[in-house]
């Protein structure tokens, strides 16, 4: 069933109840990127958008009375239905002329798009591994969750055709797949610059991390402090206060 909902920041979007509807972490990744005034992102695996129309309304504070200098946003879908649930959304938005969604494949990105066209890269991937992956309700929701069209290499592999020298790319993952995670990088000229890890509570090992990396600029990898999500039953504030920045 298509059902519209409305985002914090006011805007709607439409979601599929038999496919997957986007989760904190996407909110989370949004928070966590930085962008600067005439910026072009992708979003790569856009599912039914929420990054780009999350970052749209984030990029307003950036913009100046020229419309040359404001943000353009890109979300790369493969999956036919998402990718038109994200036009969607962008169309009752009245988005169309700040972002653009484009149904294709992450690994043939480099016949969809110029090399270094953009400021920025975004994913929120598929966490797990193929040799994971467990019956699902739906087809949609075991492609958003496993590794079934793209791998992780795939994704940092176009993340570095699509970025600009010196550019950014940001990605939230799993703890766990963090060796695979510096050695895509390692591979593929990014050199990891910020790490933020998520916790569920804090007597937890933390679920998620969220990971900027630089194309072909080494520094020092910046450790950011933990982000707690609950504690007991309740949201901690320092959680609330970090997602109602996106």
């Amino acid at each position: 069933m298509i059902r519209m909902d409305t985002l914090s920041n006011g805007y709607k979007i439409f979601q599929d109840d038999k496919a997957f509807c986007f989760g904190v972490d996407a909110i989370l990744l949004c928070a966590f990127s930085k962008m600067k005034k005439g910026d072009k992102a992708i979003d790569l695996g856009t599912g039914n958008g929420i990054i780009p129309l999350a970052l749209q309304k984030k990029s307003l504070s950036l913009r100046s009375s020229h419309k040359k200098n404001a943000c353009h946003f890109t979300g790369l879908e493969i999956q036919k239905q998402a990718a038109d649930l994200a036009y969607r959304s962008v169309l009752e938005n009245g988005l169309e002329d700040s972002i653009d969604i484009v149904h294709g494949d992450i690994k043939r990105a480099d016949k969809i798009f110029p090399k270094a066209s953009f400021d920025v890269v975004l994913s929120n991937p598929p966490y797990m591994k193929v040799q994971a992956a467990k019956e699902n309700s739906s087809k949609e929701k075991t492609i958003a969750r496993h590794e079934l069209l793209c791998s992780l290499d795939d994704i940092v592999a176009a993340a570095a055709f699509l970025v600009k020298e010196g550019g950014s790319f940001f990605m939230i993952h799993r703890p766990f797949r963090l060796q695979e995670i510096f050695d895509a990088f390692a591979k593929n000229g990014f050199s990891a610059r910020r790490a933020r890890f998520v916790y569920p509570s804090a007597d937890k090992a933390p679920e998620m991390v969220l990971i900027e990396a630089r194309k072909n600029l080494k520094k020092d990898l910046k450790i950011e402090p933990p982000l707690v999500m609950y504690q007991g039953r309740n949201k901690t504030k320092a959680f609330i206060d970090y997602c109602s920045t996106c």
